[in-house]
């Protein structure tokens, strides 16, 4: 469906373009945003360089631990199937650390790895777990509290305050995921109390 859109969208370009007698436009804007992307990339590629090399620091100077330990109680809560010394729990902290700090690249792979050991617990079903649904709704919309790769891609379009979206992206990162949470929780009261029946 999206390329559908996206086709619709260039075919209506060109046709506009072509109606207004300069056809010339759609080059010129494609080759500026072609220039323009590779030019963002080679500044995120520095950016997430420079924040993986953070979290590593973080990680062998035991603050990532620190932060585990802080939303250990949470992730208990939330995950209560979960046993306490599992790798799965290991994994959801990490990756809950790495989204808190904005770094959604470098949360993906403590993300699969959180999933491949959910699925353990799940003995094989088919059929996701409660904690795969909660890990899944808790990692899309988690709490940033420094959003690192925006801040970056502010800083690459010449923001004059790249720092200034951190008070609303809390707030919104927030809301987002006391909403996805909350949604988790009545979604499955409702799911059981359907098959009670």
């Amino acid at each position: 469906m999206i390329n559908f859109i996206w086709l619709l969208l260039i075919v209506a370009g060109v046709i506009v373009a072509t109606i207004n007698g300069q056809p010339e436009v759609i080059t010129d804007s494609a080759l500026q945003a072609a220039n323009l992307g590779v030019k963002y990339s080679f500044d995120l590629i520095g950016l997430m360089t420079f924040w993986l090399g953070i979290m590593r620091v973080g990680e062998k100077a035991g603050l990532v631990d620190v932060l585990a330990k802080i939303i250990k109680p949470f992730t208990k809560f939330l995950f209560p199937s979960i046993p306490e010394n599992h790798p799965a729990m290991g994994s959801i902290l990490l990756n809950l650390s790495a989204n808190l700090l904005g770094l959604g690249n470098a949360a993906t792979p403590f993300g699969l790895k959180a999933m491949q050991e959910l699925q353990a617990l799940n003995n094989g079903s088919d059929e996701a777990s409660d904690a795969m649904v909660t890990f899944l709704a808790l990692n899309t919309s988690c709490m940033t509290l420094v959003p690192a790769t925006i801040i970056g891609v502010r800083v690459a379009a010449g923001s004059l305050n790249p720092t200034e979206i951190v008070g609303t992206t809390m707030f919104a990162t927030f809301i987002g995921m006391t909403l996805a949470l909350t949604s988790d929780r009545l979604f499955r009261f409702f799911s059981r109390r359907d098959k009670s029946k």
